[in-house]
């Protein structure tokens, strides 16, 4: 983990432009600030490029999308392309219907993300490969690595598939992620919350395969670092504890 991306994103504290999904505004939003960054939740199309323009980072995950919403994406991530900032896509559940797939075509068809973020399943859909879902859940295992650098190499951008191991393909080059937690997959919006805290990082003066893994091995650390408090019996009293956990030092949370 390269602790200076953290400290660099905590120091400018970057404006992340989030057009998410309404499950999880709430806690993305204080996830986010307790990891020292800034939210803001703008998904109006007559406002969402203007909302970009103006932000150091634009998020755009499909997890609730409707028609409406998926305009105002398109305006966001063109809006960031122009600027020169990062855009994070999250395919939530892309493989879930019809609707949603033919959704990120169109985002991938206007927009340049600088990384695709999502599970196995999700990342699998995008390029045709065979992969069992459930809903908007991953089911099964398979070579993640091939998926990331599938993924990458179709849409020329980094790819996260995001798993108990996490691999990142950045450059043709693959970089894994190993911290985390159980826990992690109990609460809503885990997911989609770690596309956030990978925005800020993105934000930040360095290689995007620093930026990427130092935003995968904090998050995981911060669940460990929760999952491992005396009074944590479970996903609700998990939750309070990591968002607590993603506002230490990062050298408070690395394994001893």
């Amino acid at each position: 983990m390269n602790q200076s991306i953290i400290q660099e994103a905590r120091k400018t504290m970057p404006l992340i432009h989030h057009l998410t999904n309404q499950v999880v505004m709430n806690f993305s939003a204080n996830g986010l600030l307790a990891f020292g960054a800034a939210p803001v939740m703008a998904k109006a199309e007559e406002e969402a490029r203007d909302m970009a323009s103006n932000a150091d980072g634009v998020l755009l995950n499909i997890g609730t999308l409707t028609s409406d919403e998926l305009s105002a994406m398109i305006r966001a991530g063109v809006a960031a392309n122009e600027k020169g900032i990062p855009v994070v896509i999250d395919p939530v559940g892309v493989a879930a219907t019809p609707f949603r797939t033919e959704a990120v075509k169109q985002i991938l068809n206007n927009v340049r993300p600088t990384a695709i973020k999502g599970n196995a399943g999700e990342l699998a859909r995008l390029v045709d490969i065979p992969w069992e879902m459930k809903g908007v859940d991953s089911l099964g295992d398979g070579n993640a690595d091939a998926i990331a650098a599938k993924v990458a190499e179709t849409y020329q951008t980094s790819a996260i598939v995001t798993g108990k191991t996490d691999a990142i393909c950045v450059d043709g080059d693959i970089l894994h992620n190993d911290t985390g937690h159980p826990l992690l997959g109990k609460i809503t919006g885990a997911g989609c919350l770690l596309g956030s805290v990978l925005t800020a990082c993105l934000t930040t003066n360095n290689t995007i395969g620093d930026q990427a893994s130092t935003a995968l091995e904090f998050y995981g650390l911060a669940a460990e670092h929760a999952a491992n408090k005396a009074d944590v019996n479970g996903p609700g009293t998990f939750l309070p504890h990591f968002i607590d956990a993603l506002s230490r030092e990062p050298a408070e949370l690395e394994r001893t």
